[in-house]
């Protein structure tokens, strides 16, 4: 009786399945966790079709960035029944995180997902993923596009990078002096970022001087010692600015203890739980971002489909995304978003 319950049901979940808007067919996967008339039996749908194993590598696996990315890859690839592999170097280190690339080809992955540390170091066991049937694409910070097929990026570089430099500009009052915390010196997205904060900073804010760039190697306690370091060194240092994630709250940190708050000014980029707690006390004035969890999605999402034979289309629609654009070989996930202490406690990423 219990079996052809299940039958029952299992040909009502495929009708459903078939009627809920969703393309292609649907897929009965049936869990048995105890004996067959047991309550602990159940039926899944997930989409029917071909199944993958795509390894997802990030700059570092203790970033909180990346671990918020981690949960979106994760659902994504539940979504779709394929298996998702989220290693990294632990800190962002590229000749680690080309170790775990060649163990990912030895493990015969049918994709590539990379936030590269170095663009240049990665090409070589990128290309060897490629020569062996592996498909290679990027996330996050990108590589040489010979090393890989599309990047999907988070926002349009010059977008970023200028508005960076106008938030420091509006916190300090367009004047004063200020220090850059940056993340890994290779990194090509970063290096892209500043770039354009400097074109910002000279074709905007001639009363603004740039004194130090300073790497932390996205290490958030060796950028809170850079930032005690810069506090003690530039009595007149009236603002830091932080181009990666761990930026932001290590320079809040030095900048609280100095009993400083709200008289040398910390903006850049961060997520909204690292930084609630220093916009709410001044500490910091703005964070900006996007969802690093979306990121991770849409990078899984992406990878599911160029593996199916489609590749990401301008304008086309991603659930749980919206609208992407795509420039040439660089997919454009959408705009950044800014936290302040009035609208941080609205987002939990």
């Amino acid at each position: 009786m219990f079996r052809r319950m299940v039958l029952l049901l299992a040909f009502f979940v495929i009708l459903c399945a078939c009627g809920n808007g969703k393309s292609g067919p649907y897929e009965v996967v049936f869990s048995m966790d105890g004996p067959p008339n047991s309550e602990s039996a159940s039926i899944t749908a997930v989409p029917a079709g071909k199944r993958y194993t795509i390894a997802i590598v990030p700059k570092g696996v203790e970033i909180p960035y990346f671990q918020y990315a981690a949960e979106g890859a994760r659902e994504a690839g539940a979504e779709f029944g394929d298996e998702v592999i989220f290693e990294g170097p632990r800190n962002a280190d590229a000749e680690e995180q080309i170790r775990i690339i060649e163990d990912l080809i030895d493990r015969k992955v049918d994709l590539l997902a990379v936030s590269a540390n170095d663009p240049d170091k990665l090409v070589p066991v990128l290309r060897k993923a490629k020569q062996q049937g592996i498909r290679v694409i990027t996330w996050d910070a990108d590589t040489e596009p010979p090393a890989r097929e599309f990047f999907v990026n988070m926002v349009e570089p010059e977008t970023l990078g200028r508005h960076l430099m106008d938030t420091m500009a509006m916190s300090m009052g367009e004047s004063g002096e200020f220090a850059i915390l940056t993340g890994s010196l290779a990194a090509a997205n970063l290096n892209e970022w500043l770039r354009w904060i400097r074109v910002q900073h000279e074709e905007f804010y001639p009363n603004m001087k740039l004194l130090e760039v300073v790497p932390t190697d996205d290490d958030q306690n060796k950028a809170y010692e850079e930032a005690r370091r810069l506090l003690a060194e530039y009595p007149n240092l009236k603002g830091l600015l932080g181009n990666s994630s761990v930026g932001p709250p290590g320079a809040a940190k030095a900048v609280r203890e100095a009993g400083k708050a709200g008289r040398v000014k910390v903006v850049g980029l961060s997520n909204p739980n690292l930084m609630a707690e220093y916009l709410r006390d001044d500490s910091a004035q703005m964070a900006t971002l996007w969802s690093p969890k979306k990121l991770g999605y849409l990078t899984v999402v992406l990878a599911h489909r160029y593996l199916d034979g489609a590749k990401p289309a301008d304008g086309q629609e991603i659930d749980k995304v919206g609208s992407i654009r795509v420039n040439g070989d660089m997919v454009i996930m959408g705009e950044p978003l800014d936290f302040t202490k009035d609208n941080v406690d609205q987002y939990d990423f």
